[in-house]
């Protein structure tokens, strides 16, 4: 309408050219550039009265229109079908309408079909004319198209360089675990997520192979198993996943990255499938924290970087299955350089190694068992609540030193003094009735009396206990090793629940977690060091006083706990301190005790490959 308006006053036309000419140079965007195009075509059309331009990729489609003139809301179905009739032909066409016509030219670059301008037009309008200035207005279509695709190969060329920069990271290592926590560090560095993890598929599961940031996850075991079942999510789809997953993406099944964001309150999970010859063996595994996610653009990269390190990962973990080939090949090389001329170094180091050898098999060292260690009391007594009730006071928490008899807590005991009142005021009532009977003879009645005043001082013996009992006293001098109640102050406890734990401080026993491969080695009455974390200048010594022979586990291994006493605490010692203990076992030679683990290890696999 303001088109219209503008056309009708001719002094206003160099203003219209003006703006809509700035409108065009100023144009940000395709859909600017668009309608600012569109409104300068109909504007040197003359008697333009609607116009539209359709883009869309080329040849396939889809075409959607980009700009409409005066608005999107003046496209007619008149003017849709001559701009359909344009593709559909390839050429200019023109179509009557009602009194009118639609002028419609496709927009050809190098032969391939981009989209169409269609124009409608008064009947006495001459179509030839309006149809020379499409097709030469086109030309600033193709100039936009161009530019977009510069773009868009700018971008692709920002992607590929930034794939090969991290590819360089795989190749600076020779194995693929070792390139794979180099790859999974540097993503993590320029990618702000934590924790990247790059797996392998094995066994029809992935395996995480690479954490970021971490050479060793043994500790980490939960989130091991969460990732590798969202990364077999990824695989089974063959799909990038993200999670949360956005409104215009495919729909793909995310029920394993949704366990794994509300496990481990992530707030963005990002899987890319790792592929080599159109096969997927692994992937790789971004997390965000809440509030944040991954872009398009992000996405779009770290697709680019899974597709060019996905064959140089796969290449190395097959150059790693060839273990036997390899060994076999580096033996050979070794052997020739060893007998051959030359490689004096390499005669002089291996003279060596024969020299430690047999040293080794003649002389005798001390043989010792290490293994993780905790400080225990001796004895630990435990404050429970003696019946059910709330919490009134607290006056120590676990880390603080007690004396026997300190107060620990106090339970509230209003009720228990009401009650006491009653209690007394009817055991009163009783005493009376009783001297009434009394003075007046009656013998059943003063019986009676005397009954219940037994009952009610029984009564109010049992309340008397119960308000001495809410007074929580340390049994023993000591530490509080556990309770705190600060928290819970005005808070419901049950009856047995435990509140406090109290150790003494001169009495104490070392739990140590022996590994089962050793177990077989340890007996009562052995001696050992203790090197506590935060005593490593003070080591106590200690005896083996009891073995446990029940295995358990823990951090992935299975271990034996064996109890131990200190024989001189220092004064420093607390309890639940942790350390390292090494236990003497005795002499042996020493090539027995450099090598008895891989002797171990050899004998199990033997066993478990003998036919």
């Amino acid at each position: 309408m303001v088109m219209a308006g503008v056309a009708t006053a001719p002094a206003s036309q160099p203003l219209l050219d003006q703006a809509l000419w700035q409108r065009f140079r100023a144009a940000a965007d395709g859909a600017a550039f668009a309608s600012a195009w569109l409104a300068l075509q109909c504007r040197f059309t003359e008697g333009a009265l609607a116009g539209v331009l359709v883009l869309g990729e080329p040849d396939t489609g889809p075409f959607h229109p980009a700009a409409g003139w005066p608005d999107l809301g003046a496209v007619s179905p008149a003017l849709s079908a001559a701009a359909e009739a344009a593709m559909q032909q390839r050429q200019g066409v023109t179509l009557p309408a009602g009194g009118q016509c639609c002028v419609a030219a496709p927009i050809l670059i190098e032969g391939r079909l981009h989209g169409v301008c269609a124009i409608v037009l008064p009947g006495q309008a001459t179509a030839a004319a309006v149809m020379r200035q499409l097709q030469w207005g086109s030309g600033w279509v193709e100039a936009l198209v161009r530019r977009e695709q510069m773009a868009a190969e700018t971008g692709q060329l920002d992607r590929a360089t930034s794939a090969f920069d991290l590819l360089g990271v795989v190749l600076e290592h020779a194995e693929a675990r070792a390139s794979a926590t180099a790859l999974a560090t540097e993503l993590a560095r320029r990618f702000a997520a934590d924790p990247v993890c790059i797996g392998f598929r094995q066994g029809g599961h992935c395996r995480v192979a690479a954490l970021s940031n971490a050479a060793y996850f043994g500790d980490r075991m939960t989130l091991v198993r969460d990732v590798g079942s969202a990364m077999d999510e990824a695989l089974d789809q063959q799909a990038v996943i993200l999670f949360p997953p956005r409104p215009e993406w495919e729909y793909h099944v995310t029920r394993a990255h949704a366990e794994l964001a509300a496990a481990h309150r992530a707030g963005a999970i990002l899987t890319l499938p790792l592929r080599h010859e159109g096969v997927a063996f692994g992937a790789i595994q971004l997390e965000r924290p809440a509030g944040e996610s991954f872009t398009a653009e992000e996405v779009e990269l770290l697709d680019a970087v899974a597709s060019v390190v996905g064959p140089v990962l796969a290449e190395k973990r097959a150059n790693g299955r060839l273990l036997p080939v390899k060994v076999a090949e580096s033996l050979t090389r070794q052997a020739r350089r060893l007998l051959g001329p030359g490689y004096f170094g390499r005669k002089l180091a291996t003279l060596g190694v024969v020299v430690v050898v047999v040293v080794a098999s003649l002389l005798r060292g001390e043989y010792a068992i290490t293994s993780p260690a905790v400080l225990e009391g001796r004895i630990q007594r435990s404050m429970v609540a003696p019946f059910a009730g709330y919490i009134a006071a607290e006056h120590v928490r676990a880390g603080e030193v007690v004396a026997e008899g300190q107060l620990l807590a106090r339970l509230d005991d209003q009720d228990l003094r009401l009650e006491r009142v009653r209690l007394v005021t009817q055991r009163q009532q009783r005493v009376t009735e009783y001297d009434r009977a009394l003075a007046a003879r009656q013998r059943a009645e003063a019986s009676i009396a005397r009954t219940q005043i037994d009952q009610a001082e029984a009564q109010l013996a049992m309340v008397e206990e119960q308000l001495a009992r809410t007074r929580l006293t340390a049994p023993i001098a000591g530490m509080v090793v556990r309770g705190n109640l600060s928290q819970r102050v005005g808070g419901a406890v049950e009856r047995g629940e435990e509140l406090f734990q109290v150790a003494p401080l001169d009495a104490y026993r070392v739990i140590l977690e022996v590994d089962e491969g050793d177990i077989r080695d340890i007996a009562v009455g052995q001696r050992g060091m203790l090197v506590l974390a935060s005593l490593p200048d003070a080591p106590q010594p200690y005896v083996v006083d009891r073995i446990t022979p029940i295995a358990e586990q823990k951090d992935g291994r299975n271990y034996f706990r064996v109890e131990g006493a200190l024989e001189a605490p220092g004064e420093r010692i607390r309890p639940s301190m942790v350390g390292v203990g090494r236990t003497t076992v005795g002499e042996a030679l020493l090539v027995r005790i450099w090598t008895r683990r891989l002797l171990d290890w050899l004998r199990l696999a033997a066993w478990r490959w003998a036919p």
